[in-house]
């Protein structure tokens, strides 16, 4: 299913091989947290701004339209018209949103709706069901996001949690996929390492992971308010005990300079809300440095965003244009520079699996972090 096709140091040219097609990686998944991109994207923009995978979320899913809705109407690719892979989060992220409200036990989860407060129950055995009424391509096993700075005794307690709950969540998953009602029984299964900020916890839940033979391997727990310097170095000692011959994706990373720091370090899958979210308050992403379109020197400014961008947004229209509609809060400009972000996202992933393929990624890293690092 992966195949790596050549190497550049640590960072990894590959390809994932799905029921729902190809994907080139390194990768971003671009997020539609409940089925569609914020910012009124739909699934054939998506098409043209170069999307390989889409990501949505099983808890919000599950709330609303409810997932049995979702599977009675032919799963998540009929109900979204979209026919590319997708990945679906398993709910834990949001469990440990919901700290207030959660109460964590060996069989699950029980915490109330964001919604209207009513309780509900996750464990690995829900979360697969959910995952499988969606009928995504990749689904992502329940685990325990611990927020850091994170106690050693309480990690430790946490990702031996996370181990036996990856057991369960494949032993279900094998069940569901082997049922004949089941709308896609060729679902993934993406294992998540865990441990917060412990050397010794990360690679001994790796290692032990790693036994389990899974589609893929996440790195979770990361990008929740420890350093920049600190992520990287638990993916410098993780991700050597992670199989070569299995896809690693770093969850909820990130920024550009974020994305290609870890390809450096052996990454192939990465999503973010940063780049539609921040789109949506006029802050955009550029081959040039990053740039707040609500400035007013942006007022009369006849350019595209990036000159050097074939976006929809900057084969279109103008800065100024843009920056008008924002300031008239029409819903035109946030679609605009929603379109522009996540295809200057997508693009750079192309630019970064040709300079692996050319061997020259440290030059070409080290390039784009001294243009991303400026703002226009």
């Amino acid at each position: 299913m992966f195949e790596l096709l050549c190497t550049d140091g640590n960072a990894r040219r590959g390809q994932f091989t799905t029921v729902h097609g190809v994907v080139q990686t390194p990768v971003f998944m671009n997020v539609g947290t409940l089925a569609a991109i914020k910012g009124a994207v739909s699934a054939e923009d998506l098409k043209e701004i170069g999307c390989q995978v889409e990501l949505s979320n099983t808890y919000h899913l599950h709330l609303r339209p409810g997932d049995e809705v979702v599977r009675d109407l032919g799963g998540l690719h009929k109900f979204m018209n979209w026919d590319r892979p997708i990945l679906t989060d398993s709910g834990g992220f949001q469990v440990f949103s919901l700290a207030s409200l959660r109460k964590i036990k060996e069989e699950g989860v029980t915490f109330a709706s964001h919604i209207d407060g009513r309780k509900i129950f996750m464990g690995p055995e829900e979360s697969m069901q959910i995952q499988s009424n969606l009928a995504s391509t990749i689904a992502m096993a329940f685990d325990e996001c611990v927020a850091l700075p994170a106690k050693y005794e309480y990690a430790k307690q946490s990702h031996e949690r996370t181990i036996r709950w990856l057991h369960r969540c494949r032993d279900e998953m094998k069940r569901l996929n082997s049922l004949p009602g089941t709308i896609n029984r060729s679902q993934m299964l993406f294992g998540i390492n865990q441990g917060a900020t412990f050397d010794d916890l990360r690679i001994a839940n790796m290692q032990e992971i790693a036994k389990l033979d899974l589609d893929g391997y996440a790195i979770g727990g990361l990008a929740v308010g420890e350093t920049h310097e600190e992520m990287y170095h638990i993916l410098d000692v993780t991700l050597p005990h992670a199989p070569e011959n299995k896809p690693r994706y770093l969850m909820g990373v990130g920024t550009p300079i974020n994305i290609l720091e870890a390809v450096d370090r052996g990454v192939d899958f990465f999503d973010c809300v940063i780049a539609s979210r921040n789109a949506r308050h006029a802050n955009l992403y550029t081959s040039h440095g990053y740039m707040n379109l609500m400035n007013a020197k942006y007022e009369r400014d006849t350019l595209p965003i990036d000159p050097d961008c074939n976006c929809p947004a900057c084969r279109n229209y103008s800065r100024a244009y843009i920056r008008h509609l924002f300031k008239a809060r029409e819903m035109l400009g946030m679609r605009l520079c929603v379109l522009h972000n996540l295809w200057f996202y997508n693009h750079l992933m192309e630019d970064i699996r040709t300079a692996i393929e050319q061997g020259n990624y440290k030059q070409f890293k080290e390039e784009k972090i001294a243009a991303f690092s400026k703002r226009l």
